[in-house]
């Protein structure tokens, strides 16, 4: 029998941080006089900075791991509510499962490594180290998405736009305001997913197209690819601030190639910061240093820094640094959806 039942382990919600409630000014700024990772990172919430004080500047914002549902969703949300980014390349699990899930009325738990897991499955509590979430709650994300694509006409379409039809889903049905992709959909900020199906969306549209296998809604991930192309042609001067690594970094990367081979000619993203615990020994991509990226054809190396931190401890702070020193309040939106209408 279960040690525990799944209301005593599903007690404690993930609070959200705040960067608002705190001036970050000071310590990046002390931590500029020091060395390894504090030193890397005072570097790099500086270059945000720069970013959004170049009026000329996109900023592509990428996101993998697990980021949602570790309380870093509030931090993002005030970087779209304040213009600090127009654009972004995430996994699905952050987009669908984690801040879509919570658009619809669920939480995110905290829990511990040490649970037994055994235990959690036959409970239905999915684990992600050390938070938890309801895996019941979880089929009716699916189920959702399921809905969506029902509502829509057979065809084709990029992740972009099937997650706008889950902002318009969230704006007359949401359960919860404090939604990435809600606020990304009101404001006309474009997501993209390249790997659209490796989360519960995947399973939403699997039982899509099996209950209608003639005519069903498709995601391509080739319209993905051009569409950021067109972005980045539109923008010219970009800037990436890039939270893990996997496959939004090398999407956000690729588009400098792929706009060329288009014939048009687009500078390297000017600015690139990059928060990974990955290494880079291995060869292996989200480790790879914005140097490495340099010899791609992708990134300029004048202002670049790579911080080896966990994302939850760093982007807090670089955000923060950059929303204190208030260069945003000068900032237009962009709003790149309206390329695509």
């Amino acid at each position: 029998m279960p040690k525990n039942t799944k209301a005593q382990l599903l007690a404690t919600e993930v609070r959200h941080i705040d960067i608002k409630q705190f001036d970050f000014s000071s310590l990046i700024e002390s931590m500029e006089g020091t060395a390894f990772q504090a030193k890397n990172l005072s570097r790099a919430a500086k270059i945000y900075d720069q970013m959004i004080s170049d009026k000329n500047c996109g900023i592509i914002l990428c996101l993998a791991g697990s980021l949602i549902s570790a309380g870093l969703k509030k931090v993002i949300l005030d970087l779209l509510e304040n213009n600090m980014v127009d654009a972004i390349v995430s996994t699905g699990a952050n987009i669908v499962d984690q801040d879509f899930f919570e658009g619809l009325g669920f939480k995110h738990y905290q829990g511990s490594p040490l649970l037994d897991d055994l235990e959690l499955q036959s409970l239905a509590i999915d684990r992600i180290y050390d938070t938890l979430i309801d895996e019941d709650q979880l089929r009716i994300c699916d189920n959702t998405i399921n809905e969506i694509a029902n509502s829509m006409p057979p065809g084709v379409y990029s992740s972009r736009e099937f997650i706008v039809e889950m902002g318009r889903y969230l704006e007359a049905h949401g359960k919860n305001p404090e939604s990435i992709v809600l606020r990304a959909y009101q404001k006309k900020i474009p997501i993209f997913v390249p790997a659209f199906s490796d989360c519960s969306a995947g399973f939403g549209l699997v039982m899509h197209q099996i209950a209608h296998p003639e005519k069903h809604v498709s995601i391509d991930t080739v319209k993905d690819f051009r569409e950021l192309t067109q972005l980045k042609i539109k923008a010219q001067e970009t800037g990436l601030l890039m939270i893990g690594g996997g496959v939004p970094k090398n999407f956000a990367q690729d588009v400098v190639v792929a706009a060329e081979l288009l014939g048009s000619d687009v500078p390297l993203h000017k600015y690139a910061v990059q928060i990974t615990v990955a290494d880079e020994r291995d060869g292996a991509l989200s480790g790879s240093t914005l140097r490495e990226a340099c010899s791609w054809g992708k990134v300029s190396v004048v202002h670049e820094q790579m911080v080896f931190c966990e994302a939850t401890i760093a982007l807090p702070l670089i955000a923060g640094y950059a929303y204190s020193k208030g260069h945003w309040r000068d900032r237009q939106p962009r709003a790149y959806t309206t390329l695509f209408d």
